[in-house]
């Protein structure tokens, strides 16, 4: 078994059950308020959630909840409902013991689910371009003669009806197909300047917010939704162990940790002219050269990798805890038998990135026979990581699309993977993508590439 595949093993086969599943039953004469030796928990493929990226497990629920086993000496079954009415069901029927996602406190799980761990207050909010840097609408009576735009049959749409009522009319509502826009597609449709407004819950507008500083997340549509994890009724030792652990001085540190990482850290990437004038990319350019040479690659390419990593910023460090010019993740760094560290270093960076891009390569090969197009699947392999680009490529065999190829076949079947009906597919194993980063990143990179091709002397 190759490093790519130790990596992977570490990250995407954690995901699936993040430990051996044990049966985590009591055993006879077990106090009813003992905690099992596996916790078994549902939640649900979203943003915030849970994901894979990188081919490691994230998400502000799943890290928090990996967080709440370990101090109480658990091991974590993780499960992965496709909604939230098959999670609770999952509750109901004593499959899993907690469901670590945002459960609704409403009457329609009363008597079902008990709120237990962090608790969110969700609301609808307006998504809105700033105006030289403040929000332009700053109340909802300014609404009547706007143009908003939300999926039909939504609570969105409920709730701008309502809201229409109230004020007595003048709102324009537009619908849009949910099956082929979500509430992601309307955001960056805002941000792009496609639609002047949409509406969404909070949680969703925060975290994109975090992609496109140029919106503003602020106004308040509706009343606050309490929502929490949730464990059976029955269960409410459990609840309570859940809700001490999170009193904690550590607890509440982590909690605020996550929160800043997943709702306030910039993501984006902002686009920057590059100067190609002064007739050189970058000062690490014999490096680049060095080590693409082991790796048959124009060097002219990995450099336009640094660029879009980190902007050739060795001590740059992202959200998700990628370091150095070639935004190395830890254990992908540990996978290569290189210190965490040292990957502010720029030659440590870009050697664990041309091993990461060798075995990359080897990997798709069977894949992707054609070597300049194998290219493009390699860099979105880097990006996002080799788990969601394989889910793609399955999309494509299954909705006549060509496997083999990037452009407006696999990459189009990356923007699928953050639609339900997608990453809830039977062939799909690795869930939710936001598919738009790794598209975005290989057309950016083979732009620059082009351009420095012309510009730059091999």
């Amino acid at each position: 078994m190759n490093k790519l595949r130790h990596i992977i093993a570490a990250g995407v086969a954690a995901m699936a059950a993040v430990a051996a599943v044990s049966c985590g039953h009591r055993t006879a004469g077990e106090s009813v308020n003992a905690l099992p030796d596996t916790l078994r928990v549902a939640t649900l493929y979203s943003p915030t959630s849970y994901f894979i990226y990188r081919d490691e497990p994230m998400g502000y629920d799943y890290t928090l909840v990996s967080d709440f086993a370990e101090a109480k000496g658990m091991v974590l079954d993780l499960r992965v409902a496709r909604s939230m009415s098959e999670a609770v069901a999952m509750l109901d029927s004593g499959t899993v013991d907690l469901l670590a996602c945002d459960v609704p406190v409403t009457s329609q799980y009363r008597g079902r689910v008990l709120a237990c761990g962090p608790e969110m207050l969700t609301t609808q909010v307006l998504v809105q371009p700033k105006e030289k840097g403040k929000a332009a609408i700053t109340d909802v009576t300014q609404l009547p003669g706007k143009d908003i735009y939300v999926e039909s049959g939504s609570k969105y749409e409920q709730r701008l009806r309502h809201l229409d009522e109230e004020l007595g009319g003048g709102i324009n509502i537009h619908t849009v197909d949910a099956d082929s826009l979500i509430d992601e597609d309307l955001i960056q449709m805002v941000s792009d300047g496609k639609i002047p407004l949409t509406v969404v819950n909070r949680n969703v507008a925060r975290l994109n917010a975090t992609y496109y500083p140029d919106l503003d997340v602020s106004l308040e549509v509706s009343f606050p939704q309490r929502a929490a994890w949730g464990v059976a009724p029955q269960r409410a030792w459990l609840a309570d162990s859940v809700d001490t652990w999170m009193a904690t001085a550590d607890a509440r540190r982590d909690n605020a940790d996550l929160l800043k990482r997943y709702f306030e850290m910039s993501k984006g990437r902002t686009f920057q002219r590059f100067d190609f004038s002064k007739g050189y990319i970058s000062s690490y350019d014999k490096l680049f050269k060095t080590y693409a040479d082991r790796i048959g690659w124009d060097w002219r390419l990995l450099a336009a990798q640094g660029w879009a990593e980190s902007r050739f910023k060795p001590t740059a460090r992202s959200w998700v805890g990628a370091r150095g010019l070639m935004q190395i993740m830890p254990r992908t760094a540990r996978g290569y038998r290189t210190p965490v560290s040292k990957l502010n270093n720029p030659e440590v960076s870009i050697n664990v990135a041309t091993q990461l891009l060798r075995d990359l390569n080897r990997q798709l090969q069977k894949y992707v026979p054609n070597d300049r197009e194998r290219l493009k699947f390699v860099i979105g392999s880097y990006n996002v990581g080799i788990a969601h680009v394989l889910d793609a490529m399955r999309l494509c065999d299954k909705y006549g699309m060509d496997p083999q190829v990037w452009d407006d076949n696999v990459e189009r079947a990356l923007l699928m993977k953050s639609k339900p009906e997608y990453y809830n597919d039977p062939v799909v194993k690795y869930g939710y993508c936001r598919g738009s980063e790794p598209v975005a990143y290989v057309r950016d990179i083979m732009a620059f590439y082009d351009t420095a091709r012309r510009e730059i002397q091999a």
